[in-house]
């Protein structure tokens, strides 16, 4: 589904991404694990578009996106999530998730109010919110809702575009003990249905949900495999998991 060769990023005289040759089969869940500072989200924002890498290509599908802007990648199946949870606070759940759909179904912007009453963006949104275990939140406004359900939200808004690939850039970050087991619960059945790559630092979640785990330190990747190959390599522990 997606080819990415000898991809490149420098700022200044550092290179966040240094050659990178990265791949994402149909329907599997990829992870890209690595310290802080490894270039993980640089990465992440070089495939959906919000950043142009200085070398290197990004084919997805078939296609060759590494020019697209990200909105055009978005058009073409790709969604983003975010570190920091990215919502409109002020919207119930469920008009967050409709103006997902209607990002989809390509409507302008400019008409809010369309998203507030159209059943042909709300009913989809239901149907979102019930696949992310937010049914009964639906009329909630984002910002009552805790943080765990805020990021379940967002995720709710990347399923609605329907995406080909989705990109979670730490799904989990900030959450408790068990909200991330609420997260990895909810991962593990999208991942039956859809294609991810999951920027992640919880061990436990990737392990547990990732068929292919990606390595990267200072820019580099060195080591791609199973999960079992990958606590097993040495350089990777000596690098990041340690040898505990």
């Amino acid at each position: 589904m997606l080819e990415v060769k000898a991809l490149t990023k420098n700022f200044g005289a550092l290179r966040a991404t240094d050659g990178i040759d990265f791949d994402v089969r149909d329907g599997e869940t990829h992870a890209i694990i690595g310290p802080n500072g490894a270039g993980k989200t640089t990465f992440i924002g070089q495939l959906a578009g919000n950043l142009r890498p200085d070398s290197g290509r990004i084919v997805f599908g078939g296609e060759d996106i590494t020019a697209l802007p990200a909105q055009r990648r978005a058009r073409k199946g790709l969604a983003r999530s975010f570190q920091i949870t990215s919502i409109y606070p002020e919207f119930s759940a469920l008009q967050n998730v409709a103006l997902g759909v209607q990002a989809h179904a390509g409507h302008s912007f400019r008409f809010w109010r369309r998203a507030h009453t159209d059943a042909t963006l709300l009913d989809p949104a239901r149907r979102v919110l019930d696949e992310v275990g937010l049914g009964d939140r639906a009329g909630v406004l984002a910002a009552n809702l805790s943080h765990g359900e805020q990021r379940q939200l967002e995720v709710a808004m990347a399923l609605a575009t329907r995406p080909r690939l989705l990109l979670l850039d730490e799904p989990m970050a900030g959450m408790g003990g068990e909200e991330s087991q609420r997260m990895i619960g909810l991962l593990g059945a999208l991942k039956q249905r859809h294609t991810m790559i999951l920027v992640e630092h919880d061990m436990d979640a990737v392990f547990r949900l990732a068929d292919r785990i990606s390595v990267l330190v200072y820019g580099r990747l060195i080591a791609t495999g199973a999960p079992a190959e990958i606590r097993a390599n040495p350089e990777v522990r000596s690098a990041y998991l340690g040898e505990d």
